[in-house]
């Protein structure tokens, strides 16, 4: 189907088998006056391919078993890998190789996938989540993750084909096709079939708004970049100039083709504030609605959630109020305000936040900067989200980005003590939004995540160092102290510490699996989807405390005291009167506390303003009794 076509999308890029040894090969390559496939391993001469007047090119071919190598060779001379590649077995330089997606075993037939409301993400890389860094490996790994730790999807970095064995995954040179170094098309689908098996959804990390530098040959099809836009990491997309609307149909067909061949159940798009459109309808709206139909089809929920910079509720606003439809988004505001709450740190975009009444903003309405001013960015920023359902934003204490692109790569588990890492989870896990947590961070992984790359060329790799000492002097960082991200010790030090768990770590597991059991089971502690449930939240600045009240139309109501403080403190709470009973207080014995001292198991609250004793950095949870 021609890329034109208004709502239906073909998955009809690459070399895409129509028998056990019939494959069909189509490209886009408008700046190509000739296309063959050239298929190696045997004596056969290229075979050209028909073009059309938008410039694809293709042919149906004979005799083309399972993981044939093939290139595309462009008039008559340039050999390059298919630009819609769904294996490269030898790396991103080497030949593509035809995969067979029918020749895979599904057993998932009942999944249909779980609503977002319900998402307790888990963000892992696949290649420092074990000590094989390959997909099968995390299989024996996800009772514990559904069973101990009480996570309900686990969202995957990019898997997209990256230069060498180490990387983020952000820099994919082949859109389409799955790492050989994880384990290939197969091992990634024996992951999601397992995960589904478990009732785990999976999330997909994918990039759309650049190309990684090494191994990246669209530009020799066709005007698939632009140098209208810049981005911080490589060539803008080309999404709204001449030629676009293919280039627009590869990246949608990408999208698609994660859901109908891997069974992917969200794509988590990568930077779209550096995703570029100026036409009438942006890709991003039109991308989602072409997954949300695709999905339709194929009878499962499957959704779209943005990384942005912007603060823009458009992007999450439906079509019908002019936004472009996407499920939900990540709200990097409430990671910095709660970082600043902690950490008292104030370098980089940390200057715009102010800790507690900040994060009390972030609860209550999404963006903290929703049209103020900005001082890292030196002008106004944001609008408001403050009518926007809770589940619509994603909220962390950690991530890949909030870890890795630090200097050295630390974790809050090696820079806050062990209560104060109770009072992080609890913020995120008791939020009315979606949580998530970064591998490790469950136990208090203390092995930094650090940023690791594999480039073969020198130029780059060299490059690579630079621009990672630039990024970080707003930060103050010494160029000494950031690790060499080509050195594999590097990526060594990056791996999880599944075993060997003292007793802090033991004992923030079972917090960490005490406030997500908290949220499963008791209806007022989840994402707030609905009209019927509600939450506010207001900070005690001077005394370090913030309190958040939930409450249901069907009366549950529930109060939720986070302790930022470092000493104890006595102060008045302007909380609902009642009783309330206690259902999780983090200084008990079991999540390591003393067992004294904590918060009352009865809190009366006969008037407002009642004054309440908190130890320091201590949780407590109570739910209304009567009033």
């Amino acid at each position: 189907m021609h890329a034109n076509a208004k709502t239906e999308w073909s998955l009809d890029l690459g070399a895409t088998p129509q028998t056990d040894d019939v494959v069909r090969f189509r490209v886009w390559a408008p700046y190509a006056k000739t296309v063959a496939v050239r298929l190696l391993g045997e004596e056969r001469h290229p075979v050209p391919l028909r073009s059309d007047r938008y410039g694809y090119f293709e042919a149906l071919i004979r005799h083309v078993p399972p993981l044939t190598r093939y290139q595309y060779l462009l008039d008559g001379s340039l050999e390059r890998p298919d630009p819609a590649s769904r294996f490269q077995p030898e790396g991103v330089h080497g030949p593509s190789a035809v995969v067979h997606p029918h020749d895979f075993r599904w057993i998932d037939q009942s999944w249909g996938g779980l609503p977002l409301k319900d998402f307790i993400i888990y963000e892992l890389h696949v290649g420092t989540f074990t000590n094989d860094g390959i997909f099968e490996a995390v299989i024996p790994h996800l009772r514990y993750l559904k069973e101990t730790v009480g996570i309900t999807a686990i969202e995957l970095m990019p898997v997209a084909q990256f230069p060498g064995r180490r990387n983020w995954g952000y820099d994919g040179a082949h859109p389409f096709a799955v790492q050989a170094s994880y384990g290939g098309p197969d091992g990634l689908k024996r992951l999601v079939n397992a995960c589904h098996m478990m009732g785990l959804a999976v999330i997909l990390d994918v990039v759309y708004n650049h190309l990684g530098p090494e191994g990246n040959s669209l530009g020799d099809f066709g005007p698939y970049f632009t140098d209208r836009y810049r981005t911080p990491w490589g060539s803008a997309v080309n999404y709204d100039g001449p030629d676009s609307d293919a280039v627009r149909h590869y990246v949608i067909s990408n999208a698609l083709y994660w859901l109908t061949e891997y069974h992917i159940d969200a794509l988590r798009l990568d930077a779209i504030h550096g995703i570029f459109d100026f036409g009438a309808c942006h890709i991003l709206k039109e991308l989602t609605l072409a997954v949300h139909q695709q999905a339709g089809r194929l009878g499962r929920q499957v959704f779209v959630i943005a990384e942005s910079d912007l603060n823009d509720v458009r992007i999450i606003d439906p079509p019908t109020y002019g936004g472009y439809g996407l499920d939900g988004q990540w709200n990097d505001d409430f990671h910095h305000a709660l970082r600043v709450a902690l950490t008292g740190e104030r370098k980089g975009y940390y200057q715009d936040f102010h800790g507690l009444k900040d994060l009390g903003t972030a609860m209550r309405e999404g963006f903290v900067y929703s049209g103020q001013h900005s001082t890292y960015r030196r002008r106004r920023h944001g609008n408001s989200s403050e009518y926007c359902r809770p589940s619509r934003f994603v909220v962390f204490s950690q991530n890949h980005d909030q870890i890795g692109n630090r200097a050295v790569g630390d974790r809050l588990s090696t820079q806050l003590p062990f209560d104060a890492l109770k009072v992080a989870h609890a913020a995120v896990l008791l939020s009315p939004n979606i949580p998530l947590l970064f591998m490790g961070e469950e136990y208090g992984e203390t092995a930094p995540f650090q940023y690791f790359i594999e480039h073969g060329d020198p130029e780059l790799v060299k490059a690579v160092q630079q621009g990672r000492q630039r990024e970080f002097a707003h930060f103050g960082w010494k160029p000494e102290d950031i690790p060499d991200p080509q050195d594999p010790a590097t990526f060594e030090r990056s791996r999880l510490h599944h075993t060997d768990h003292d007793d802090h770590q033991t004992a923030l597991l079972r917090w960490t699996s005490a406030l997500i059991q908290l949220r499963k089971t008791i209806p007022v502690f989840a994402a707030g989807n609905t009209e019927f449930l509600h939450h506010s939240a207001w900070a005690l600045e001077k005394e370090e405390i913030l309190v958040l009240h939930r409450w249901s139309t069907t009366g549950e109501q529930a109060l939720i005291l986070l302790g930022f403080t470092k000493t104890p403190v006595t102060c008045p709470l302007n909380a609902p009167v009642g009783m309330w009973q206690q259902r999780l207080n983090s200084g008990a014995e079991e999540f390591g506390g003393s067992g004294v001292d904590g918060l009352p198991q009865q809190l009366v609250i006969p008037v407002q303003g009642t004054s309440v004793t908190f130890p320091a950095y201590t949780v407590a949870v109570y739910v209304l009794l009567e009033q």
